[in-house]
This record gives C-alpha cells, structure tokens and sequence, in this order.
C-alpha cells in the first residue's frame, strides 16, 4: 500500500465521554491519556510497555517510533501487556466505542463530545516480519480469539484520503477470518 499520508500520525476520534484524566503505568512509568465512554475508561494512546519475557516491537525496529506511536505485540503477548487493573478489550468493547460517535469529516475525526479518542497511525508488522502502513493505518487486537492462528482485530485505514473502519466479525461473516495471532499490531487497554 503507497504512502497516502506521510505527514498524518494521529487521527483524533471524539466521543462522548464523561471524564478525561490520565494514568500512569506503574511498571514502567509512562502515562497515558484515559477518557470514559459510556462507562467504560479507554486508554486513548496506544500502550508502550514492554512485557518481561515476551516479544514487544517498535515499527521498523527503531525504539524512537515508541515514543509517538506506541509497541507493536503479537496476539499473544497483546493478551498480557495491559497493566493490573486493564484488559485486552473484547470485539463487543470495540464496537460499543464506535456506536457512541459518527465520522463528521474526511480526516476521520468522530464527534459527540468533548473528549479525544486518537487513533495512532502506526502501521503494522506481518506475520512474515515486514513493517507496513505507518502513518496510513491503526490494528489493535481484541482478546476475541477465531481459533488456534487467528484473532478479531479493528483496523482504522486512510484510503485515498478517506477512513475506512473495519472489525473482523465473524457473527456477521462466517467466513470472515481473523489476523494471524503472529502479526504485530497496537494495544488499546480498557479498564476492568
């Protein structure tokens, strides 16, 4: 996929929310933005932490991409980095956080508040070990698993311009497959 928006690294979702404050992580001490949407806290940046004893990855391997966009994580390791207290989100979560906002431009910014949700743009690593899409597209990972290989994520892509949203669902597709679990997407954690 070419390059569509080189200069764009995050893309603002606003929702409605009830409060925005900040957590930091007492692992490692990053802090993160947090905004709760019908009543449910959402980290709104994407996690950095680097889980002990697991694979966690920076875009193109350059640990100064952290910093903007956050780590990369296989399915597995996705299902371990959210600190105490924080959980890998379900589908479900996932798609009750898009029904409470709407796209109101073509930049995808989504509104009914004041708050932001910020979909970072930090591309992807494929099971095959290419890094792609940064700056073009966000994968996060639910904890919703297809099977042995594959499971449910949401992706958010610039085409030509213009956002496309997409959840793998297998209840309204069932042939849909999933992403392979050794593909390297972002984590969004929701608290418990």
């Amino acid at each position: 996929m070419k390059k569509i928006f080189a200069s764009l690294f995050v893309t603002a979702l606003v929702l409605n929310v009830s409060a925005q404050n900040k957590f930091s992580d007492p692992r490692d001490g990053n802090t993160y933005r947090t905004i709760s949407a019908g009543g449910t806290t959402w980290m709104a940046e994407n996690l950095k932490y680097k889980v002990t004893g697991e694979a966690s990855y920076s875009f193109d391997n350059n640990s100064d991409n952290v910093a903007a966009y956050g780590s990369l994580y296989d399915w597995k390791t996705a299902l371990k980095a959210c600190p105490d207290g924080w959980h890998l989100p379900s589908g479900s979560e996932f798609r009750s956080l898009m029904d409470q906002s709407e796209i109101n431009d073509n930049r995808g910014n989504r509104s009914s508040g004041p708050a932001t949700f910020k979909v970072q743009l930090a591309g992807m690593q494929d099971y095959e070990g290419t890094f792609s899409e940064m700056d073009e597209s966000a994968y996060y990972w639910t904890s919703t698993e297809y099977g042995q290989n594959e499971a449910e994520y949401f992706s958010y892509l610039l085409i030509n311009d213009k956002p496309v949203i997409d959840l793998s669902r297998k209840e309204d597709m069932p042939d849909i497959h999933g992403a392979e679990k050794t593909n390297r997407y972002s984590v969004r954690c929701v608290k418990n």
